[in-house]
């Protein structure tokens, strides 16, 4: 049952945006994240790129969950994990994104995912896939040749996609899911005051007193 497929969508549409012909996108020309060469494949073979900007949310809807969501066995991901996946795929292709999703599992990185590769995810702290996928999946962007161009974005994709997939997670898993921690550094220039020296108690004052005594009477018999 494909019970998060729409509400996936909808956060993946968000990212996608709408008309997109960047040069230096080697997705080339986009509607709504749809690329010429899949409008072609799923909805009209000769389309032009005039065709594509008038495709319809039916069409959109078909498209994705096709060439993704279907790619990705969607329906059969727990939730919040298959949105992280789902939208993995649709910005990096469905293979890659089933290669990392394996990694993050520990099984055969074939990029299709089957029954292992599902067995393995549902044994694993949903919170913890989701994690550890965006990091990677963050990794793998850093070393694009194109990250100068489009990091910013995709950095703040990929926020938004660890953000709502937990949320998705969340309800239907009884785990206590919380942002990722930050570890920080102390901060050197503003360090912590020493700690405060105890403070000297009537024992202490009376030995004292005690040897300055002591001492007197020595020099006296000398």
């Amino acid at each position: 049952m494909d019970r998060n497929f729409a509400r996936a969508l909808s956060l993946v549409l968000k990212h996608e945006g709408g008309w997109s012909d960047h040069p230096a996108d080697p997705g080339g020309a986009t509607m709504k994240g749809v690329t010429l060469a899949n409008f072609r494949r799923y909805v009209k073979p000769n389309a032009t790129k005039d065709d594509l900007r008038k495709i319809t949310n039916e069409q959109v809807a078909s498209v994705y969950r096709r060439f993704y969501w279907e790619a990705v066995h969607g329906a059969e991901l727990p939730d919040g994990v298959d949105y992280a996946v789902f939208d993995f795929a649709v910005n990096s292709g469905p293979g890659r994104a089933a290669k990392y999703l394996q990694g993050v599992v520990g099984v055969a990185q074939d990029g299709r995912i089957g029954p292992a590769t599902l067995a393995a995810v549902r044994a694993k702290p949903h919170a913890a896939v989701i994690h550890d996928l965006c990091d990677r999946r963050m990794a793998f962007l850093r070393g694009l040749k194109t990250f100068g161009t489009f990091g910013k974005g995709w950095s703040s994709r990929v926020a938004g996609v660890r953000s709502e997939a937990l949320k998705i997670a969340a309800p239907n898993t009884g785990e206590v899911i919380a942002p990722k921690p930050i570890t920080r550094k102390p901060d050197e220039t503003n360090p912590s005051p020493p700690a405060a020296e105890p403070a000297k108690g009537l024992a202490f004052w009376l030995q004292l007193i005690g040897k300055a005594i002591a001492a007197l009477f020595s020099k006296k018999g000398h």
